[in-house]
Order: structure tokens, then C-alpha cells, then sequence
């Protein structure tokens, strides 16, 4: 297992008083000009930039945690922890004067779920030991503030002014710095007492003895420790965790601690002599551990960070400098773009995970404030690597070794059929097939192929050869696996497919579907005796002859075909009009204006075929898709000429040359066979293998029916696109009645009869396909064009220049925020869009 080492001690660092850092806690003169707060009390949301510091505030992270879930309607968290460094904890700012003194929360991924485990684990005290009085919190004046790389409040009573720090410094350790300044003109003996009490709420419907009746938690300490042990569960789509995970509180001070088993508590208190005119530091170390093999190995490091923690404060100082200083565009750069490059930082950083369980290598996940998105995704890593290549390259490098620690081998126990495939989705835990118990693993699919759009731009920015040596057989064997496993009529042109699955198929092969009848079907060819059947007239079908039955006769009422789902899962564009997706109301519509309202002849412009892919000995290997898909073609073309581009720096002439002439070909071909001269637009094409070849080299017909997505600018984003071509779809992008609405570029045209703008990829605004649409303009000269469909989604999209947290998506006609909260591929794509294109206005 490997893991990055972020923990960079600097030689300046190095030449300070070791004798000094060596104490647990210092006092220190400070200057005669004490920085004073404003008397106003504040928890700072608003956002706040200076010419000399960091943006503040860039998104909210305020917060008190009641309970373990707290989902909004998009099943996210609701409020957005400070995470950094890989670690599988944050934290959050109070926003009440109960929790002043404690960095709220922190929130825990355990193996795949992201839980609060408490209102505030650290809650801080002060008594005057000469009066006994505690200082009260809401008399201070009061600074509370986030920014990159650190949480920091700020106290300022009559006597005392108090500072606390929180900066992450590695990947399963905070470090919180307590600074108390004497502003008196007397010696302060102050006692200092930390609480903090596990939450005993669930979600909104039940407590944790509720909910997880066996689940045992128990409070411990040491001399200058405090441990929270959480005892094995597993439930599969709530919380994983091991038989020795745990949470662990370390201090520089001995303290005196009581436990309150019963409650869950704890109470540790310590006492300290601040001179007239001097500071106190204290520190603390906050780590969140799966298990104890992790936690033994991390306590001579703990150690060593609370003997020199300025060493360790300063380095996360310096690494998040080194962020910024590489993604904001130079000094020049306006409020809104340093504000976005700011956001996107924090929160590609705050979705970085740290090699843990079956996660070989650091990656990012895509959300860690989404329910199901504490996992990596293929297409996303190539997005956040391609993104993350210029400020944090090494992240960048492992989050595609991640990915690659699973390719499929030809030995491979599960699928040696899909030798070279990289899945789609891998977790902490393995699924069954592969002997974990995890629910999120997912190999029905893989995704579009960027992984050399992504290590071709690595390099760009690193020049780091070896990286390239490393990965061009494993790319090459990707993407020849394209042409093995998803081109059923072997003419060149790729589908989408899915492979062989338990959700797709059954145990014989057969492909497996769900189909329901309002009345049973009359027709006598179709023989449903083989299948199971439950109350709502569901029946639980399989076999590839049945299947297209019943999609010829088209009287059925409604269809679910896993296949289905791993195919449009492929694309990465889950529910797409193209892949046949469209809901009853839609379809009722549409027959209405098309078929004078007989829904089993429109049904049938919606219905997917699916070929079986098998081998020479008649193995299945998985399925196709009867569609050749034109972005998915586009990929392949504008990675051979990437692969001809590493090959070249490799010195494979004959590679280069192969590679060189393929893209040349299928570059044509894409302009031959996806492009409808009537409608100005590339499309998807259908194909049934009884298809002759017509006179431009192309089988089948383009499915135009199905309306228009953002696949029909990817030739413009590849720059294969005739420029005749790329007019046209330039006029269709630009059209207020197709893509041009109030947040432009959606995932469905506002003509496409499956259009919503409230569901998925048919109609949501993604921002990764903005990114492609506007660069696509940007590569045929329409710069003018595309800066102001870029005005547009920053003017109108909730919350982008503002200090919210960045989306999955975004409502087309409202702007409304839609989807996972903190995502990771929205923030590489606002950071691709500020370097490549904002950057040049």
C-alpha cells in the first residue's frame, strides 16, 4: 500500500531553535502593537479577500452537527468540513456561541460513509483559578474564519485574547494550535478544561441504539490521551467499520481526565501560568484511524509532531502556498477568478483520499459530502488528475495509479475476459464477487476513455518521462480493449456496452431484464412461462431472443434492463436521452406529436438492442449497445494521437506511425457517419448487423430522434470536427431554443423530447461538458461566442462566485444548485476553464 507523504519540513524550518520547539508548550513576547478585533461578534460567513492574504471564507464552513446523518434532498451532508492532506476526517467553525472554543464536528468517513460522530469533540473552558469564574464565550469579540489550508478563531475578552488553529499534517492527523495572550498587567493561572460526548441521534428518525443496536462505542485515556473506540458493524449502505477503529486526542500538556462511560463523555482539565505580556501555545493532535494497525504505526509520529509542532504547521503553510501560487493565474487575476480557483482547490484537496483498505493509491473521490461518493471513479479520476497536474502532480500521478491497481489481467479470477479494462468504481471494500462486502465497488462498466488525456497533460506540466514510460502499455492496453470487447460488427466504430455481470446476465449468460405488463400479453410468441413474476406484474426475464420479442411488439408498459444501466453508466451520462431514456410523460407527449398518440410505434424510437459480445469458443464477454457512440469515437481518436505523442517521446517510430494513421482514419469517419447534414449536429448512430455498408462507409441510420446532448460538440472539443461542421453545430450550441439557456450548455437540448430540467443528463448543466462545449468553440475560433455563454454560468449559476459550495450540477433555466454538494470533477473543471480559457480573456 502506498501513500503520499505530505509532511515537507523546509531547511529555514530546520535552522530555528530546536530547543525552544521541543517544549510542549512556549511562551513567547509579543509585540507592543497586539492586534486588536473588531468589538463587533462575529462568526464570519461572508466572503473576504485581501491584495497580501488568501481568500477567506472561500466556501462556508459553518456548522454544528445534531446527529450522525443530516442528509438535504440531494442525500448530501449538510454542511461542508474542512478535510486536507488525504485524511478521512474534518472538521468544521461553530455557528453558535454554545460550541465557541471547539472546532465543530468532526465528521468521519468510515470506509464509505461520511458521519458526524459529534457536536464538538474539543470544547474548550477557560477559569480564572484566582476568581473561579469561567470566561464567558459570547462576551468576547469574536473572528471565525476558514481559509485554504486552515480553520482558525479568534477570542478577544478584557484580560485574554485566545487563538485556535486547525491545520491538517498528514493524512490521518490535525493539528489544532491553542494560543492564549496575557493582555493583562498581572500573571494569569488559568485551568483549562476540554469536553466533548459522542452524539447519540442517528439521522432524524432514530437514535444510534435505534438504528445500531449492536454497535459498540467505548471512551478510554492515557496519561495525555483520549480514545473513542468504535466496534465492528457492517451495514452495507450506512456505515463500515472495522473491530479497532478508532479516534484518538492527544495533548503537549498532562492533563487530568474522568470518563463518563454511560454518556459517552469525557472531561479533561490541565492548569497553566501566562505571564504578563506572553503568549501560551498548546497543541493538540486529532486523528481518526480504521484500524489499529493504522493507529499503532501513527503514535511515534504524533509524538514527534507535539514536540515541534511549528515544524509541521509551517509545512502545511508552505504546501498550501505551493496550491495556490500554481492554480490562480498569476497576480493579475480578478476577484471572481482567484475566488473560483480558491474553491476549486479546496475542494479537489478536501476530496483527496489517502491509501486505505483496498485503495491502493491516493485518488480523489468525488464528493465527500454525497452519501454514495467516498469511492473513486475512472472518469472522474482522469478529470481531477487532468486538473490537479499543474499545483499537485504527485496526487495527480497516484489518483490514475489507482485506478490501474485494477486493470484486468488475463488471469484475473472475476472477468480474464476484459484483459486491459480499468472498472468503473473502486471503494474501500471489495463487492462479493471479489470476496469484500462492500456496495459500492462496481465492475458492470468502465468509463469513457481520457486516462491519456489526462497522462499526456501530467506530463505537460511535469515532463516527467518515467510516469510516461509507466503508463503508456498500460493505456495501450485500454484502449485496444475498446476495439476487442465493444465493437460487436468490427468495423471500427466503438459502442458502449457492459460487461459481463451477476446484474446483467445470468448464471448461463443469457441477458437478464425486468419487463411489466398492465395485462398479460396476448401475443402467443411471447412465452413468459420462464419467468418469475412478483405482484406489480413484474417479470424477471432473460435470454436475448425473448428480449427482442418483446421489444418488437412493444406492448408492454414499462422495461428495466440492467444492461441498460451499465452501458449508459459506461458513458458516464447515466440516464441520456440517446441511451433510450425517457419517463412515461415524456413518451405520452411525444407520441401525441409524432404518432397521433399510439405510444407502442413511438416506444419504439426509444428502444435499446443489445448485442452479446462472445469469443471464438462462444464465452460470453459482455454487451453492446446497437449504437455507435460519436463522443466515445472522438475519445478513441484524440487518444491515438496522444498514444502517437508518447510513442515519439518513447522512441517507437512504427507506434507513432500506427497510432498517427488510425486517428487520421477514424477522424474521417466520425465526419463521415455522425454528422446529420438537416439538423447541423453530430448524433449517436444505431446499427442492426443485417445493416449493409452505404456509399460513405457508414452502416445503419443516426438517431436523431432521440434530440440533441453535449456528445455532438466533442468532434469541436478533439479539434477533428470539419470546420463546416463545427458551424453548424456552433449555430445549434448558440441557439436559445437548444443550448443557450439561462445556465447554457445543458445535457439535453430544450428541444430533445426527453428534456427535464431537473433530471440527471437530460437536461441538468454538468460542468465538465461546458468545459468541452466552450473550448470546443474556442478551437473553431468562436471565442467571443464562448465567453459569453461562460458569462452567462458564472452570472447565473447559485452560488459560483459566491462562497457556496461548488455542485454536481446545476438547474438550466433557474440556476438553481442541483446534485452533490463539494464535487470533485465541477471544481477540475472550473480550474481547466480559468487556466485555458479565462485566463486569455
Amino acid at each position: 500500500m502506498k501513500s503520499l507523504e505530505i509532511v515537507m519540513l523546509l531547511p529555514l524550518l530546520l535552522s530555528m531553535s530546536l530547543a525552544a520547539m521541543s517544549l510542549p508548550f512556549n511562551n513567547e513576547k509579543i509585540d507592543n502593537d497586539i492586534q486588536h478585533f473588531n468589538n463587533e461578534k462575529r462568526i464570519t460567513k461572508e466572503l473576504s479577500f485581501s491584495v497580501t492574504t488568501d481568500v477567506k471564507n472561500a466556501i462556508d464552513r459553518v456548522g454544528t452537527p445534531q446527529r450522525h446523518k443530516d442528509y438535504d434532498k440531494y442525500q448530501n451532508q449538510k454542511f461542508n468540513p474542512f478535510f486536507d492532506a488525504g485524511a478521512w476526517h474534518g472538521f468544521l467553525l461553530p455557528d453558535n456561541e454554545k460550541n465557541y472554543g471547539a472546532f465543530t464536528g468532526p465528521m468521519i468517513i468510515a470506509q464509505e460513509y461520511s458521519l458526524f460522530i459529534t457536536e464538538a469533540l474539543e470544547k474548550l473552558t477557560i477559569i480564572d483559578t484566582k476568581t473561579n469564574e469561567k470566561l464567558s464565550w459570547e462576551h468576547a469579540s469574536v473572528q471565525s474564519y476558514s481559509q485554504p489550508g486552515a480553520l482558525v478563531q479568534q477570542y478577544k475578552f478584557k484580560q485574554l485574547a485566545v487563538e485556535l488553529t486547525l491545520r491538517f499534517i498528514s493524512n490521518r492527523n490535525a493539528l489544532i494550535e491553542t494560543k492564549i495572550t496575557n493582555l493583562s498587567n498581572k500573571e494569569q493561572i488559568l485551568e483549562l478544561l476540554w469536553q466533548g460526548k459522542l452524539l447519540a441521534q442517528w439521522d432524524d428518525k432514530q437514535s444510534v441504539q435505534e438504528a445500531l443496536p449492536t454497535w459498540s462505542r467505548q471512551v478510554k485515556f492515557s496519561e495525555n490521551n483520549v480514545y473513542f473506540h468504535f466496534g465492528e458493524i457492517r451495514s452495507t449502505w450506512d456505515i463500515l467499520t472495522s473491530e479497532s477503529s478508532s479516534y484518538q486526542i492527544s495533548r503537549s500538556v498532562s492533563t487530568e481526565t474522568t470518563i463518563n462511560q454511560s454518556e459517552l463523555s469525557y472531561q479533561s482539565s490541565t492548569t497553566i501560568k501566562i505571564p504578563v505580556s506572553t503568549s501560551t501555545k498548546l497543541f493538540t493532535v486529532q486523528s481518526y484511524f480504521h484500524n489499529q494497525i493504522e493507529a499503532n504505526k501513527a503514535q511515534n509520529f504524533i509524538q514527534a509532531v507535539l514536540e515541534k509542532p511549528a515544524l509541521h504547521m509551517q509545512a502545511s503553510i508552505t504546501r498550501w502556498q505551493g496550491y495556490l501560487t500554481k492554480s490562480i493565474n498569476g497576480a493579475n487575476a480578478n476577484r471572481q477568478q482567484k475566488l473560483i480557483a480558491t474553491k476549486a482547490v479546496e475542494t479537489l484537496i478536501g476530496n483527496w483520499r489517502s491509501a486505505a483498505g483496498k485503495l491502493l493509491h491516493d485518488g480523489v473521490t468525488p464528493s465527500v459530502t454525497a452519501r454514495w461518493f467516498n469511492g473513486i471513479w475512472a472518469w472522474d479520476s482522469w478529470k481531477h488528475a487532468y486538473a490537479m497536474a499543474n499545483f499537485a502532480p504527485d496526487i495527480a500521478k497516484e489518483n490514475i495509479r489507482a485506478m490501474f491497481d485494477y486493470q484486468i489481467k488475463a488471469d484475473d479470477p472475476v472477468r480474464p475476459q476484459d484483459k486491459g479494462m480499468i472498472i468503473d468504481a473502486i471503494f474501500y471494500n471489495t463487492d462479493k464477487a471479489r470476496g469484500g462486502d462492500g456496495g459500492n465497488w462496481n465492475e458492470r462498466n468502465t468509463k469513457p476513455p481520457l486516462a491519456s488525456w489526462a497522462v499526456w497533460q501530467i506530463y505537460q506540466m511535469t515532463k516527467d518521462l518515467n510516469f510516461v514510460k509507466e503508463m503508456f502499455p498500460k493505456l495501450q492496453l485500454y484502449h485496444q480493449w475498446w476495439y476487442n470487447n465493444r465493437d460487436h460488427n468490427r468495423n471500427g466504430l466503438i459502442e458502449y456496452g457492459a460487461s459481463k455481470h451477476r446484474f446483467h446476465n445470468d448464471r448461463q449468460g443469457n441477458i437478464s431484464f425486468n419487463v411489466q405488463y398492465t395485462t398479460t400479453p396476448q401475443d402467443e410468441i411471447i412465452d413468459l412461462s420462464r419467468c418469475t413474476i412478483n405482484e406489480k406484474n413484474w417479470y424477471h426475464c432473460s435470454g436475448i431472443k425473448l428480449y427482442q420479442q418483446i421489444i418488437n411488439s412493444a406492448d408492454y408498459s414499462d422495461i428495466d434492463i440492467g444492461a441498460q444501466h451499465g452501458a449508459a453508466w459506461e458513458s458516464g451520462m447515466d440516464n441520456a436521452a440517446r441511451f433510450g431514456f425517457i419517463n412515461h410523460a415524456q413518451l405520452t407527449k411525444y407520441a401525441k406529436k409524432n404518432y397521433q398518440g399510439n405510444l407502442q410505434q413511438a416506444r419504439k424510437d426509444w428502444q435499446v438492442m443489445f448485442y452479446e459480445n462472445i469469443t471464438s469458443a462462444g464465452e460470453l464477454i459482455g454487451f453492446s449497445l446497437n449504437q455507435e457512440s460519436v463522443e466515445l469515437n472522438t475519445y478513441l481518436a484524440h487518444e491515438k494521437i496522444l498514444l502517437a505523442k508518447m510513442a515519439l517521446l518513447l522512441k517507437q517510430p512504427k507506434l507513432v506511425l500506427k497510432y498517427q494513421q488510425s486517428a487520421k482514419i477514424l477522424s474521417k469517419r466520425i465526419n463521415q457517419c455522425f454528422f446529420d447534414d438537416q439538423s447541423g449536429f453530430f448524433y449517436d448512430r444505431s446499427f442492426l448487423t443485417t445493416d449493409t455498408v452505404n456509399s460513405t462507409g457508414c452502416t445503419g441510420s443516426l438517431l436523431t430522434k432521440r434530440g440533441r446532448g453535449p456528445e455532438g460538440w466533442s468532434p469541436l472539443w478533439a479539434k477533428i470536427a470539419d470546420k463546416d461542421k463545427a458551424a453548424r453545430v456552433k449555430e445549434v450550441m448558440l441557439d436559445k431554443l437548444e443550448f443557450n439557456s439561462t445556465v447554457p450548455l445543458g445535457t439535453a437540448a430544450l428541444s430533445n423530447p426527453a428534456y427535464d430540467a431537473n433530471i440527471y443528463w437530460r437536461g441538468r448543466v454538468w460542468l465538465d461538458q461546458v468545459y468541452f462545449g466552450l473550448i470546443a468553440l474556442d478551437n473553431y475560433g468562436y471565442k467571443d461566442e464562448a465567453q459569453q455563454l461562460a458569462k452567462k454560468l458564472f452570472e447565473n449559476a447559485q452560488g459560483l462566485t459566491e462562497n457556496d459550495a461548488i455542485r454536481e450540477n446545476y438547474n438550466p433555466e433557474t440556476g438553481a444548485v442541483q446534485g452533490a454538494s463539494n464535487f470533485s470533477w465541477s471544481a477540475a473543471h472550473l480550474l481547466m476553464l480559468n487556466r485555458e480559457f479565462l485566463s486569455t480573456q
